[in-house]
C-alpha cells in the first residue's frame, strides 16, 4: 500500500497563530512572510534514540506535566524540538490519505533540518508506530470478572454457605445409612403395583443432599449469568458514554475525529466548553484560559501562553524583581531580600488532560494520551467499583429487614422442632445415625426458610431493570451516564428546557433581515408559492435574498461578508457521504450559508486576507462575541455579533444604504461606506424591526463593526493579563451593519411531547437566552405558555427576593433573555420547594445548573464537553421528545422494581408461614414442601421473576399518573392490598389441600380395584402360608396395602400442594404486571418476549420436576385430573386479583393515607393535581383552581386560609386588611358584632371599601394597570390568579367540575420588550 507523507512545513519561531483561520479552519495556506524557519536547538542533554523513530519517551514527556516544568521544556529544546522529535506539523497536523485507514498513514519531514540529534528526515512514522511507542488514547480496560469469579462471589453468602454445609452433612449421613450401616431395619414396602419390595434395594438416603447441592449451584449459576450479562451491557454503555469527537488538524484541514483516535503528534483545537482529552503543549491562539482545579486543585483559571511568550514574561518579571528587590522581615526580625519564585503564577504553556477550557481558542500539540497522560494516570489510580443507586440502596435495606424477619421465623421453627424432637425421646431413644439424620433434616428445613425469606432478587431486579432500561434508552437517544438518574427521572415534577435545538430543530436559516435602516430582505419562496413573510407589514417592500446583492452597494455586501466570515469559528467539511457542509455553531453556520447563498467570497479567502489580532469568544454573559482583524497599515477593525437588542445598545451609528436610484453614484465613491448617527428615533425604528422579527418566532442577530487606528487602541487601560478588556472596545462606539432573522423551526412532535409531560404531571418551563417576544412565540407554539402563565426576563427574575421568587415560580412558564446563572437560581428555588427538577443545558456555563438539578440533560450534538460531564443523561439527538422517553423509562424502572417487590413479598409471606406452620404441626417435624422444592420456588421468585418483571417495556399509560413524591413509600397501599389478598388466597388453598385434600378428593376410601388387589394378595398368601391363621393374613395384608395406598395418595397430595403453590406463583406473576387498580393485566404482554419465554420455561420445568423429579424433589407422578386441579387452583390468582382491585382503596380511609405517607398540602409548595383528559391538557379553563378546589393555593401561605373558606385564597394585602379588620371588630364589639349576620349588606360593604383599599396599598398591593404593552416596562407581578399548574389541572382530590376548553383564543397583547413580567391573565 502506498504511504502518504506528512509535510513538515517551516513554522514560525513565535508560534502565535496569526489568523483566526489557522485556529478554527486549519487552512493549509502558507504562513505570512514574517514567519521564519524554526531554529531547532541542539538538545542540552543528548539522549540515545531508544524510542524508535521518536526523540522522546512517554516518561520524559510526562515529566513536563507532573509537576509542570517549563525549565525541562527548555532542556528538551523548546517547542520546535518537541515538534521535530514527535514528527508533528503545527500548520497541517498529521497527514492521512483520503479514504484510507489511519494505520496506513506515515509522516516524514519535507525540509531537512541540519540537526543530528533529530530523527532522520526520511524516516517513516506510521500511526501504528505512534500507538506502539506512546499508546492509544484509551485507558486499559478493567479486566471483567469471569463467570467463575462471579459464581465464587455469589457463594460467599453466609446463608448459602450454611445450606451447603448442611447439604454436605446430609449427603454424608445418607451415604453412611445406605452403605455404612451393617444392618438395615427391614420393613414391608410396596411399589405402585402393590408388589412387595425390600427397602434394602432403595439406597436413596443421599439423594436429597445432592439435590440441595445441585439446586444451590443452579441458583448461583443463574444469578451469576445475569450479573455477567449486566456487566457486559454496562461496559458497552460506558464505552459509548466516554466516546466523543474533537476538532483536529489533519492534512491541513480541520476535521472531527473520535477521542479514541487521538495520537501523540496530533494538533488539536481548543474551544470554550471543551474537556481536554490529552496532554500537550500550547502552540498559539487567543486568550485561552483553562480550569485545572479538578487536576491540580488550583481554583483560579490558568492562562495559556506559548513557551516563547512564557519565557519573555518570566524574564520581564525576573528583571522587575531584581530592580525593586522587595524586602520583608523574617521570623528573626531581620530584613532580607524576598526570594523570587522561578515560576509565573497562573500562566504556563502546558495543556493538562481532564481540565476544561473556560474561554478563548487555541491549538496544541498532543504529547501524552491514555494512561500516559496526566488525567489517565489519575483515573487509573482512582478506579473503583460502581456505587449502588438510591433505589438499590433502599431495596438492600428492605431486603435486610425481610431477611431478619425470615431468620426470626426460622429460629422459632428451629427451637420448636428441636423441643418436639427431644420430647419424643420419652418413648424410645432412636439410633445415633437416625438422631443425626433428623437433626440435619431440621437444620436444612430451617436454613431453607431463611434462604426463601432472603429476597436476593430485590437488588437483582433493580440491576436488571436498569441494565434493560439503559440499553433500550440508548436506542431512544438517551445515553445514561448516571444510573440513579434513570430512576429519578420517572418522578420528575418539572422540566426546565432550553429552546434552541431542544424544542426547535437547530437547523437555522436566515429567512429575513434588515441592512442599515430600511433595506429589508426575505427568503425566496418555492416556485409558484406566495411568500408568507411578505404579508408582514415590515416586509412589504423587502427583496428576495437572491436579489439582495443587486439591491445593495458592493462595499456594504463586502463588509457584510467580511463580518460574517471573519467573526466565526465554523468551518466547511465533508460529511460521510462526501457532501460539503459547514460545521460549528448553528447560528454561525446559518450566517455562512447565507453569505455563500448570495454569492459571497469564500470564507477562507476572507479570513486569510484579514489576519486576526485578537478574539473575544462568545460569552453567555456578554451575549455576543467579537474578532479584531488587521485591515492594513494603521487600520484595525472589530467585528461584533450577538443578541440584536444587546448589539443595538452598543451602537451609536448605523449604516446608511443608498436607494437603488443612487447606487451608481454611491458605488463610485472609492467604496466609501456612509453612516448615520443612531438617535432615539432611529433606535425606536430598529427596535420595532427586532420586535417584528421576534413575533415571527425568529432569532434576531445584530451585526456591527468598529474601526481603530492601532491595536491595542490608544488611551485604553489593559487588564491584568495585559490584554484589551472587552468592555473598553466592544460595548460602545459600534456601527450597526444590520439585523438578521434566523428561523429555527419547531421540532416535529414537540407540542405533543409537552402535552404528554403535562399529562404526566410534569410542569414544563422554557429557559432561553432569546428575547421575550421570540420566547413567547415559540413557547405558545409548543404549548408551554398557557393562560395565567408568567413570562419574565432573567435580569428581572434575578433581582427578586427569595419570597418573591417563590411566589412567581408556580406560574413562571418562560424565562427569557436568561443567563446560566438565572437557570441555576431557578433550579435552586424549585428544589427548595420540594420539586424534582430536570434541566437541559448545552453550554459550559450550564454546568452548575445541570449539577444542581436532580437530573441534568446535556445535548449530544450541540453540547459542550463540560455540559456533558455535568449531566446525568445525554440527549443524543438534542430532542425534547427524548426527555418524554426518559420519563417513560424512569417510571418503567420504578414500576418494574415495584412489580417484583409485590410478587416477592407475596411468596415470602406464604412460603415462610407455610413452612413454619406445617413443620410445627407435623408429627415428623417435616414441612409441607421439601428443601429442594423450596429452592426451586426460590429460584422462580428471585431470578426468573426478576428477569420477567424487570423487562416490561414502558407504555404511554405511564404518563396518565402524577409523579410520586420523594416521601412516597416503596410499597403503596394498593400493593399491600394485593400482597395480603394473594397471600391469604394462597395460604387458604394450600392449607385446605394439605389438611383436607384427602377427604375432599375422597382419597380416604380404598377404591374397588385396590380391594380386588388386596383380595388376590390374601388368597396368594393363604396358599403359600397354610399354617398361618387366615384372619391374621387378611388383617396384615389389608392393613399393609391400605397403608401403602394411603401413603401413595398422601404423596400425591403433597405433590399437588407443591404443584399448586408453584402455579399460584406463576399466575400471580402475571397478576403483578399491574400495580394499580385497573383490570387489564395482559396489556402489552406479547411485546415482552422475556416474560413470555420465562413463563414457558417455568411451566415446562415444573412439569419435568413433577413428572420426573422423583426422590430428589420428593414428588410423585400425578394424573390429568390432578394436574387440572393444580392449574385451576393456580388460576384463581387472576380472578381473585380482579376482586381485590375492585375493592375501593377509599374504604380503608385513613389507613390508606398512613400507608401512602400522604399529608395535606400546607399551601406553600405546588402540588401536582390530576391532569384532565387529553383534550384539556395544556389549556387552562378560566376558573382559578384556588376557587374550585378544596386545596390551598400553591403560592399562598398557610395562614391565608380561613375556616369556611378553604378554597378561597386571597392576595397577601387583602389578607392583612382582613386580619386588621378582625382585630378592630374584636376591640369595638357592639355594632360590628351585632351586624355580623348582615355582613353582605351593600351599605356595610361600601363602608369597608375605603379601609380595605387604604390598608391594601399600605401592605404593598397595587392595582393591575391593564395588560402589558410594548412600551410598558413595569415589573409588577400579578399573583391574584392561581398557578397554571392548578388552573390546567384542577384539584387532585377532584371538585366535580369539568374542565372546559375556552372557546375564545387566549387574549393577550404583545408583552413589553424589556420583558419585565407578562402575566397574560384573562378575566
Amino acid at each position: 500500500m502506498d504511504k502518504s507523507e506528512l509535510e513538515h512545513e517551516s513554522a514560525p519561531t513565535d508560534l502565535r497563530i496569526h489568523t483566526n483561520d489557522k485556529i478554527e479552519s486549519g487552512s493549509n495556506q502558507s504562513e505570512p512572510s514574517t514567519a521564519v524557519a524554526p531554529q531547532y536547538t541542539t538538545l542540552a542533554d543528548p539522549r540515545p534514540n531508544n524510542n524508535g523513530p521518536f526523540s522522546f519517551t512517554t516518561d520524559q514527556l510526562m515529566a513536563l506535566y507532573d509537576p509542570k516544568d517549563p525549565e525541562k521544556l527548555d532542556e528538551y529544546g523548546g517547542i520546535p524540538s518537541i515538534l521535530a522529535g514527535l514528527h508533528a506539523n503545527p500548520t497541517k497536523g498529521l497527514s492521512t490519505p483520503h479514504n484510507k485507514p489511519l494505520a496506513s498513514v506515515v509522516t516524514s519531514d519535507e525540509k531537512v533540518v541540519e540537526d543530528h540529534h533529530q530523527p532522520a528526515a526520511d524516516q517513516s512514522v506510521t500511526f501504528e508506530d505512534r500507538e506502539q511507542y506512546f499508546g492509544r488514547n484509551v485507558l486499559p480496560k478493567r479486566k471483567p470478572k469471569t463467570i467463575f469469579q462471579l459464581m465464587w462471589m455469589a457463594l460467599q453468602e453466609k446463608i448459602l454457605i450454611l445450606l451447603l454445609i448442611a447439604a454436605v452433612v446430609s449427603v454424608g449421613l445418607g451415604i453412611y445409612e445406605d452403605y455404612g450401616m451393617k444392618e438395615h431395619k427391614k420393613e414391608v414396602r410396596y411399589d405402585r403395583n402393590y408388589n412387595q419390595v425390600s427397602n434394602e434395594d432403595a439406597k436413596i438416603s443421599w439423594v436429597e443432599g445432592v439435590a440441595i447441592l445441585f439446586a444451590v449451584m443452579i441458583v448461583v449459576l443463574v444469578g451469576s449469568v445475569n450479573d455477567y450479562q449486566k456487566e457486559a451491557q454496562f461496559r458497552k454503555l460506558n464505552a459509548k458514554k466516554e466516546d466523543r469527537e474533537v476538532k483536529a488538524l489533519r492534512n491541513g484541514e480541520t476535521v472531527l475525529i473520535s477521542v479514541y483516535d487521538i495520537v501523540v503528534g496530533d494538533v488539536l483545537h481548543l474551544e470554550p466548553g471543551d474537556v481536554i482529552s490529552a496532554d500537550g503543549i500550547y502552540l498559539g491562539g487567543h486568550n485561552l484560559k483553562c480550569d485545572e482545579s479538578a487536576m491540580t486543585g488550583e481554583s483560579d483559571a490558568v492562562k495559556k501562553v506559548t513557551h516563547e511568550e512564557y519565557k519573555r514574561l518570566e524574564e520581564a518579571e525576573h528583571a522587575s524583581a531584581h530592580e525593586h528587590a522587595p524586602l520583608h522581615t523574617n521570623h528573626e526580625g531581620i530584613e532580607v531580600i524576598k526570594e523570587q519564585s522561578h515560576a509565573l503564577h497562573g500562566v504556563d504553556p502546558f495543556i493538562i488532560s481532564g481540565s476544561k477550557v473556560l474561554e478563548g481558542v487555541g491549538l496544541y500539540v498532543v504529547t501524552g494520551v491514555g494512561e500516559n497522560s496526566f488525567h489517565g494516570r489519575t483515573m487509573m489510580s482512582l478506579r473503583t467499583e460502581a456505587e449502588d443507586t438510591p433505589l438499590q440502596t433502599k431495596l438492600n435495606g428492605l431486603a435486610e429487614q425481610i431477611a431478619k424477619l425470615g431468620s426470626l421465623a426460622a429460629l422459632i421453627m428451629l427451637i420448636v422442632l428441636f423441643i418436639r424432637f427431644f420430647i419424643s425421646f420419652k418413648d424410645s431413644i432412636p439410633e445415633g445415625s437416625e438422631i443425626a439424620t433428623r437433626l440435619v433434616d431440621i437444620l436444612i428445613a430451617c436454613v431453607t426458610v431463611v434462604v426463601v425469606a432472603v429476597p436476593e432478587g430485590l437488588p437483582l431486579a433493580v440491576t436488571l431493570a436498569l441494565a434493560f432500561a439503559t440499553t433500550r434508552m440508548l436506542k431512544d437517544n438517551n445515553l445514561v451516564r448516571v444510573l440513579a438518574a434513570c430512576e429519578t427521572m420517572g418522578n420528575a415534577t418539572t422540566i426546565c428546557s432550553d429552546k434552541t435545538g431542544t424544542l426547535t430543530q437547530n437547523r437555522m436559516t436566515v429567512v429575513a433581515g434588515t441592512l442599515g435602516l430600511k433595506t429589508r430582505f426575505v427568503a425566496d419562496s418555492a416556485e409558484g408559492d406566495a411568500n408568507k413573510r411578505t404579508s408582514s407589514a415590515i416586509n412589504k417592500n423587502a427583496v428576495a435574498i437572491s436579489q439582495l446583492v443587486s439591491s445593495v452597494p458592493a462595499p456594504v455586501t463586502q463588509l457584510m461578508h467580511e463580518a460574517i466570515a471573519v467573526n466565526s469559528s465554523a468551518f466547511e467539511s465533508e460529511d460521510d457521504k462526501g457532501n460539503l457542509s459547514f460545521i460549528g455553531s448553528k447560528t454561525e453556520v446559518a450566517l455562512l450559508d447565507f453569505s455563500k447563498k448570495i454569492g459571497g467570497a469564500d470564507y477562507r479567502q476572507l479570513r486569510e486576507a484579514s489576519p486576526v489580532v485578537h478574539l473575544y469568544p462568545f460569552s453567555s454573559e456578554r451575549k455576543s462575541m467579537a474578532t479584531i482583524v488587521q485591515m492594513g497599515p494603521n487600520k484595525f477593525r472589530l467585528h461584533a455579533k450577538g443578541a440584536s437588542e444587546i448589539i443595538m445598545k452598543r451602537c451609536d451609528k448605523v449604516l446608511q444604504i443608498s436607494s437603488a436610484a443612487d447606487q451608481a453614484s454611491s458605488s463610485e465613491k472609492d467604496g466609501e461606506i456612509t453612516q448615520l448617527e443612531l438617535n432615539g428615533e432611529l433606535q425606536t425604528q430598529i427596535h420595532k424591526t427586532i420586535i417584528s422579527y421576534a413575533t415571527q418566532s425568529l432569532r434576531t442577530i445584530g451585526i456591527a463593526y468598529r474601526d481603530f487606528e492601532s491595536w491595542p487602541p490608544a488611551n485604553v487601560q489593559l487588564n491584568a493579563d495585559g490584554e484589551v478588556p472587552f468592555s473598553a472596545v466592544a460595548e460602545d462606539g459600534l456601527t450597526l451593519i444590520g439585523v438578521v432573522g434566523i428561523e429555527d423551526p419547531l421540532r416535529d412532535g414537540v407540542p405533543e411531547a409537552v402535552l404528554a409531560c403535562q399529562r404526566a404531571g410534569v410542569f414544563v418551563r422554557m429557559v432561553t437566552g432569546d428575547n421575550i417576544l421570540t420566547a413567547k412565540s415559540i413557547a405558545t407554539q409548543c404549548g408551554i405558555y398557557t393562560q395565567g402563565g408568567i413570562i419574565m426576563e432573567g435580569p428581572k427574575f434575578r433581582a427578586l427576593s427569595e419570597e418573591e421568587m417563590d411566589a412567581v415560580i408556580p406560574r413562571l412558564q418562560v424565562l427569557a433573555r436568561s443567563s446560566p446563572e438565572d437557570k441555576k437560581i431557578l433550579v435552586g428555588r424549585l428544589k427548595a420547594q420540594g420539586e424534582i427538577v430536570a434541566v437541559t443545558g448545552d453550554g459550559t456555563n450550564d454546568g452548575p445548573a445541570l449539577k444542581l438539578s436532580d437530573v441534568g440533560f446535556s445535548m449530544g450534538i450541540a453540547g459542550t464537553e463540560v455540559a456533558k460531564e455535568a449531566s446525568a443523561i445525554i440527549l443524543m439527538d438534542d430532542n425534547f421528545s427524548s426527555i418524554v422517553k426518559a420519563i417513560l423509562w424512569g417510571r418503567a424502572v420504578n414500576d418494574a422494581v415495584k412489580k417484583f417487590l409485590q410478587f416477592q413479598l407475596t411468596v415470602n409471606v406464604t412460603a415462610v408461614i407455610l413452612t413454619l406452620v406445617t413443620a410445627v404441626v407435623s408429627k415428623d417435624q417435616k414441612a409441607v414442601m421439601s428443601a429442594v422444592q423450596l429452592l426451586w420456588v426460590n429460584l422462580i421468585m428471585d431470578t426468573l421473576a426478576a428477569l420477567a418483571l424487570a423487562t416490561d417495556p414502558p407504555t404511554m399509560d405511564l404518563l396518565d399518573r402524577q409523579p410520586e413524591p420523594r416521601t412516597a413509600p416503596l410499597i403503596s397501599f394498593t400493593m399491600w392490598k394485593m400482597i395480603l389478598g394473594q397471600s391469604i388466597l394462597q395460604l387458604v388453598i394450600v392449607f385446605v389441600l394439605e389438611y383436607a385434600g384427602m377427604s375432599i378428593l375422597n382419597y380416604n376410601q380404598v377404591p374397588v380395584n385396590v380391594n380386588a388387589i388386596i383380595e388376590a394378595a390374601i388368597q396368594a398368601s393363604i396358599a403359600t402360608n397354610p399354617g398361618t391363621s387366615q384372619d391374621t393374613i387378611r388383617n396384615n395384608i389389608t392393613n399393609d396395602i391400605t397403608n401403602a395406598y394411603l401413603g401413595f395418595k398422601e404423596q400425591e397430595i403433597s405433590t399437588m400442594v407443591f404443584n399448586t403453590f408453584v402455579f399460584l406463583q406463576i399466575f400471580n406473576e402475571v397478576n403483578c404486571r399491574r400495580l394499580d387498580n385497573r383490570l387489564n393485566i395482559f396489556a402489552g404482554v406479547l411485546k415482552n418476549t422475556y416474560f413470555m419465554v420465562i413463563f414457558v420455561i417455568m411451566v415446562v420445568f415444573q412439569i419435568i420436576i413433577v413428572e420426573f423429579g422423583g426422590e430428589a424433589f420428593k414428588t410423585e407422578k400425578i394424573n390429568r385430573v390432578q394436574w387440572a386441579i393444580c392449574v385451576v387452583l393456580g388460576l384463581l390468582s387472576l380472578p381473585v386479583g380482579v376482586i381485590i382491585r375492585l375493592i375501593p382503596d377509599e374504604l380503608f380511609g385513613g389507613l390508606k393515607d398512613w400507608v401512602n405517607n400522604t399529608h395535606v398540602n400546607d399551601g406553600r409548595l405546588p402540588a401536582f393535581d390530576a391532569y384532565p383528559g387529553k383534550q384539556d391538557v395544556g389549556r387552562a379553563n378560566s376558573i382559578p383552581a384556588s376557587i374550585t378546589s378544596n386545596r390551598t393555593n400553591s403560592i399562598s401561605s398557610g395562614s391565608n386560609v380561613y375556616p369556611g373558606r378553604e378554597g378561597l385564597v386571597w392576595n397577601s394585602a387583602i389578607t392583612k386588611a382582613r386580619s386588621e379588620l378582625s382585630v378592630f371588630k374584636s376591640i369595638r364589639g357592639g355594632r360590628l358584632s351585632t351586624d355580623s349576620e348582615r355582613s353582605n349588606s351593600a351599605i356595610h360593604a361600601a363602608a369597608v371599601v375605603p379601609s380595605l383599599v387604604a390598608t391594601s396599598v399600605g401592605a404593598g398591593w397595587a392595582p393591575n394597570r391593564g395588560r402589558s404593552t410594548p412600551g410598558n416596562s413595569s415589573s409588577q407581578v400579578n399573583l391574584s390568579n392561581s398557578s397554571p399548574r392548578n388552573s390546567m389541572t384542577g384539584s387532585r382530590r377532584g371538585t366535580g367540575q369539568s374542565m372546559v376548553r375556552p372557546s375564545t383564543p387566549l387574549a393577550t397583547s404583545t408583552p413589553p420588550a424589556s420583558g419585565a413580567v407578562n402575566t397574560s391573565t384573562s378575566s
